[in-house]
């Protein structure tokens, strides 16, 4: 046997031990656990992202990605934090990608607000207007109108994973951070095999495959979570034609929280005060402790421990 032939087989059974948590080395099962959490508040600086009555998406991400830091330092000792931004600055969502691929983080939770803005279109008054058709002058009121905001019934929570339809781009980034999910013994055993190798690619949408089911899950976690607390959850969704850019471009899986409606006054209230903020982030923390008890539950009943 010779050996390319001989590293296919053992990618073959590296790929089939991903999904089934099987380790083939000690590196592999450590390349598995939940170690490091990367914690995205979105926007930020010039962008303010939704509006509400008289706060922004921008500062109530940043507050509830902070108390969320805060709740898992404490409740997970064991996991390391990793925040793209703890002020109010801005990043380009590449740079929040890359921020998150290098630190090497095993799962991207990013925080949002939702918004559903409703206007009302009045008539305030006329105007004349003149026109010229075929050599003459004609002239006509015209109504002017404003619109005024007026608030928004919408409410509720919604976490989002990757579209389907973005899975090429998530094997890509993948394909581009492989000490991140790949022992480093395999690394170098492909070290000289074509990027578009048949066995690479196989591999990509594998774990590809395997990020979006754990990502799935962990946004349904959440979304129960939140209607545990009491809140109203409008479920676990994805973007298929759109997608959401930065989470198919970090090498993890990757949720987008919603936490509520800052159009909806209701919510920008309770979004907006220590109360919410403190039990929107532990209905996160809750969801992913089901999540790491799951991947770590898994992992022990595949080695027998």
């Amino acid at each position: 046997m010779n050996k390319k032939t001989f590293i296919y087989i053992a990618l073959f059974g590296f790929t089939i031990a991903l999904l089934s948590f099987i380790p083939k080395s000690g590196n592999v099962i450590q390349k598995h656990t939940l170690r490091k959490i990367v914690i995205d508040a979105g926007h930020g600086g010039k962008d303010y992202g939704a509006t509400g009555k008289y706060s922004s998406e921008k500062d109530v991400s940043l507050s509830v990605a902070l108390k969320l830091q805060e709740l898992i330092q404490a409740q997970m000792p064991d996991i390391e934090i990793y925040m793209t931004r703890t002020t109010d600055v801005y990043d380009k969502v590449t740079e929040k990608a890359n921020k998150a691929n290098a630190a090497g983080g095993d799962l991207f939770v990013c925080i949002h607000c939702n918004s559903s803005e409703v206007y009302h279109r009045t008539i305030t008054g006329y105007k004349k207007v003149t026109t010229k058709k075929h050599g003459k002058k004609h002239t006509e009121k015209v109504p002017i109108y404003s619109s005024v905001r007026v608030p928004s019934e919408v409410k509720g929570t919604e976490t989002y994973i990757w579209g389907i339809k973005k899975n090429n781009d998530k094997a890509k980034a993948l394909s581009e951070n492989e000490s991140m999910f790949m022992d480093s013994s395999l690394i170098n055993e492909m070290k000289d095999f074509d990027p578009e190798d048949p066995a690479k690619m196989v591999l990509y949408s594998l774990k590809t495959k395997q990020f979006l089911d754990r990502s799935f899950n962990l946004a349904n976690t959440i979304e129960d979570e939140f209607a545990k607390s009491g809140r109203i959850s409008r479920g676990a969704k994805q973007r298929n034609e759109k997608g959401i850019w930065v989470l198919q471009a970090v090498a993890m899986p990757a949720v987008l929280v919603e936490t509520g409606f800052i159009s909806n006054e209701e919510e920008e209230n309770y979004l907006n005060s220590p109360t919410g903020q403190t039990e929107t982030a532990q209905c996160i923390v809750n969801a992913i402790k089901r999540y790491k008890y799951t991947l770590e539950n898994k992992i022990s009943h595949s080695t027998g421990n």
